[in-house]
């Protein structure tokens, strides 16, 4: 049986094989005498974005996303990212669709074949600049510097500030933890307009981004669609008030999930202060099973589940329809940014000053407790940790205030919430 890659093995390939491949890369580009130092600004006229995992990130990247397109025009920006991350690009609508370049990685054999597959069409492009949105990741540090571009920005490390990926960049960036997300990869967008000094630091004002996500806008029928979905789960064909709750979270960082207990607990309680509503539980295909459980739980003819029941677009258009979403800090909660629903996000071992989703619509509960943040670009985003204390100190009580308060928000005329 071939060996599936989970997010957990692909962190131990990048570890095992990149770590030595870096460094024959890295004495291999010195052997080549690719000594190119960006002291004057030479700007491209093509870029290649390489970002291969987390769909939420990707939405982060918007701004500097936005600034390439400035630059070079769409039709020249282009990107490389795992095949299932995709999506969240042709929601944006920002790159043109035969400007992604996709790698599969079911299996290790696949991985290798396909990012081969891949590193020839961008080769084909004749790319002149490559930016590695990626922390400290080794895998694509190398397809960055295989990509053939002349410039290539990414992330270094000085002395000894993040996980070794040699020397293959000619922009080489220190990482700035005290930045949102968004400015730090509009920052390296920027890089490419200035001389880098051969420190990283960029001596430039902190980048005020004006727009910090997309809107995404459903096509004609996507509405109906999905509608049509809601009233045969709800049995209701009056569009009720729909709530949603997305207790998973990815399987890069499971430490960021609220107990399944609280989530049933809050469920229950918003059912009976709000008779109105409807409760939808999201989740993947995989899912459907622990999420079934939860709404049996939950116990109210008012709760459904949605689990492997729309597509990750159709989600996005669920979004458009729904009051609010309670979620895990995951992927749906930078999605629901694109949209006008309010989100209620829970944050534990990362920290919302890095990776909260930048919109008025959107809120946080951060405990910051005195472990947490506990990963970060420094670790590769893994921690010792197997108890999230972090997360469980979030009580029911606050969520349900938070959410409570979101929604009589827009419901003026709603009667006050009950204590």
């Amino acid at each position: 049986m071939a060996l599936k890659l989970d997010t957990r093995k692909l962190q131990i390939i990048d570890r095992l094989v990149g770590v030595p491949l870096c460094a024959f890369l890295t004495l291999v580009r010195r052997l080549m005498g690719d000594r190119f130092v960006p002291e004057r600004v030479e700007l491209p006229r093509n870029i290649l974005f390489v970002k291969l995992a987390e769909q939420g990130s990707t939405v982060l990247a918007y701004p500097a996303i936005s600034r390439a397109i400035q630059l070079v025009g769409r039709e020249n920006v282009f990107f490389l990212v795992f095949e299932e991350n995709r999506f969240i690009l042709d929601a944006m609508g920002l790159v043109p669709p035969e400007n992604v370049i996709t790698i599969r990685h079911k299996h290790p054999l696949e991985l290798g074949w396909q990012a081969f597959r891949a590193l020839l069409r961008v080769r084909r492009q004749r790319l002149e600049a490559a930016v590695d949105l990626e922390f400290f990741s080794r895998g694509s540090a190398v397809l960055t510097f295989l990509s053939g571009a002349r410039q290539r920005i990414g992330f270094h490390t000085f002395f000894g500030d993040g996980p070794y990926r040699g020397d293959l960049m000619t922009h080489r960036l220190t990482y700035n933890p005290y930045l949102h997300t968004s400015q730090i990869f509009l920052l390296m967008v920027a890089a490419l307009e200035q001389p880098v000094p051969r420190s990283g630091k960029l001596s430039v004002p902190v980048p005020q981004i004006e727009k910090w996500v997309p809107d995404f806008e459903p096509i004609k029928g996507e509405q109906e669609q999905v509608r049509s979905l809601l009233q045969q789960e709800t049995n209701n064909e009056t569009d009720p008030p729909i709530v949603l709750l997305n207790p998973n979270a990815s399987d890069l960082l499971p430490l960021r999930k609220w107990p399944v207990e609280r989530y049933v607990a809050l469920a229950q309680r918003l059912l009976e202060a709000f008779p109105e509503i409807y409760i939808g539980l999201t989740g993947a295909p995989d899912e459907s099973g622990p999420i079934e459980a939860m709404v049996r739980e939950i116990g109210s003819p008012r709760c459904f589940s949605l689990a492997g029941k729309t597509t990750l677009r159709q989600l996005l258009v669920l979004y458009t329809l729904s009051e609010l979403l309670v979620t895990n800090d995951s992927g749906p909660a930078h999605f629901a940014a694109m949209t006008q629903i309010n989100t209620v996000t829970l944050f534990g071992p990362e920290t919302p000053a890095l990776f909260g989703a930048r919109t008025p619509r959107a809120i946080t509960i951060w405990q910051g407790l005195a472990c947490s943040p506990c990963v970060n670009a420094y670790n590769n985003r893994q921690s010792s940790c197997t108890n999230n204390v972090c997360m469980q100190k979030i009580t029911v009580d606050r969520v349900f205030e938070e959410a409570g308060k979101v929604y009589l928000s827009r419901h003026q005329n709603h009667p006050a919430m009950p204590v």
